[in-house]
């Protein structure tokens, strides 16, 4: 519950990419989803998800639909986001193939498809002490975190020692697809964080 006695109001951004599962995973935990795609839709969300899909036909989407500002105005306002897979790419502040970043609010550089393509989709199990213990991930066109600054916390780590959760004060980000298992660490994680402080161990 929020302070007002209501169940928190997540956002799903849904102008392209995995949607339903988000919608689904929200509702598994009490929280109220919200299908965003028009400014009006981010009215009094308490937290939003950018989801999986094609970064850069969200990034074209995200402005058609005029999203950009109210979007970063809201994370300017202090509600947690989550950016899953092509979010991590539109969060991020440094893109390793020289495009100019997006919503640049988490302080590292990703390399887009960096596990490959479609056809080198994998599970696996992730090495997760900042959430908990052992958490399985969905990679799917995954991108890898390449570098990141001092104040971004690794939530969890590939076989190979590689960061695919991360957290910076209130934004999130995972290479991998939380929202195709039954685990909503993620999503609880990402929920806990509303109206609190804005540090690493907030």
């Amino acid at each position: 519950m929020t302070s007002e006695g209501r169940a928190p109001r997540v956002g799903v951004l849904a102008v392209q990419g995995a949607v339903r599962e988000h919608v689904n995973a929200i509702r598994e935990i009490d929280a109220e989803p919200v299908e965003v795609r028009l400014p009006r839709d981010l009215v009094d969300l308490d937290a939003l998800i950018l989801p999986g899909g094609e970064s850069t036909t969200m990034r074209k989407l995200i402005d058609a639909y005029g999203l950009r500002e109210p979007i970063l105005s809201l994370a300017r306002g202090g509600a947690p986001l989550l950016g899953t897979c092509a979010g991590m790419i539109l969060l991020a502040d440094r893109l390793a193939d020289g495009e100019a970043p997006y919503f640049g609010l988490l302080d590292l550089e990703v390399r887009r498809n960096g596990y490959g393509r479609q056809l080198d989709s994998f599970e696996t199990d992730l090495d997760a002490p900042g959430l908990g213990g052992l958490l399985h991930g969905v990679f799917i066109r995954a991108p890898v975190v390449s570098d990141l600054g001092p104040d971004v916390e690794v939530l969890a780590r590939d076989p190979d020692g590689m960061p695919v959760a991360v957290r910076q004060g209130r934004v999130m980000a995972t290479a991998f697809h939380p929202e195709l298992t039954g685990d909503r660490r993620m999503h609880r994680l990402l929920v806990s964080l509303i109206g609190r402080g804005a540090g690493r161990s907030a």
